[in-house]
């Protein structure tokens, strides 16, 4: 069943959406959801809430293709639980260790509260994110959207390890600079 045809069923309220949704999209949401948590029984879990999401939400929003709006309430889901998780106890988690890797861009000062300096900044990230070659787009974005790891990205692409750890940090601090130009950061050492 293609996308189109899902999305009319959750129009529908048809419950065939779940039924066709987790059979068509189940393991790419588990693999998102898994990679950030390390955790399958709490991946289950967020991917469960991601179909309660998507039935929810879909009335309002009717999108051209689900596999983008599915990642992204699977990934936020797994960040909310990864945070509330190692606000409890700290570990490291390839989630902590990709957003310890971003920190070094952003201000110390930056206040992720605050709604319209948060949209800018996201803003301000597509518009760098399309303008890098798509090699480089893809390596970035598996990294710090899906949170695979060096070893993950390298075997998907064809590359070394340490040829997407060298392009990660060079992308890095592209986007420091770019960031510092846009005026999105204060300029501070990696």
């Amino acid at each position: 069943m293609n996308d189109r045809e899902i999305v009319n069923l959750f129009w529908q309220r048809s419950e065939q959406a779940i039924k066709e949704t987790e059979q068509k999209y189940g393991r790419y949401c588990h693999i998102i959801a898994y990679n950030i948590l390390e955790n399958s029984e709490d991946s289950e879990e967020c991917v469960n809430d991601t179909w309660m999401s998507a039935w929810n939400s879909m009335p309002d929003k009717r999108p051209e293709r689900l596999s983008p709006f599915l990642a992204r309430i699977t990934r936020n889901f797994a960040l909310t639980k990864i945070v509330r998780r190692t606000a409890k106890k700290r570990g490291g988690g390839e989630a902590e260790l990709a957003l310890e890797e971003l920190d070094a861009c952003l201000s110390s000062g930056y206040d992720l509260e605050k709604e319209i300096e948060d949209r800018e900044l996201s803003r301000a990230i597509d518009a760098f994110i399309g303008q890098l070659p798509e090699q480089e787009q893809l390596v970035f974005v598996s990294r710090y959207w899906f949170v695979a790891t060096e070893r993950e990205i390298a075997e998907k692409l064809g590359l070394s390890r340490s040829g997407v750890s060298a392009m990660l940090k060079r992308t890095r601090s592209k986007l420091r600079t770019y960031l510092l130009v846009e005026g999105l950061c204060t300029s501070r050492n990696e």
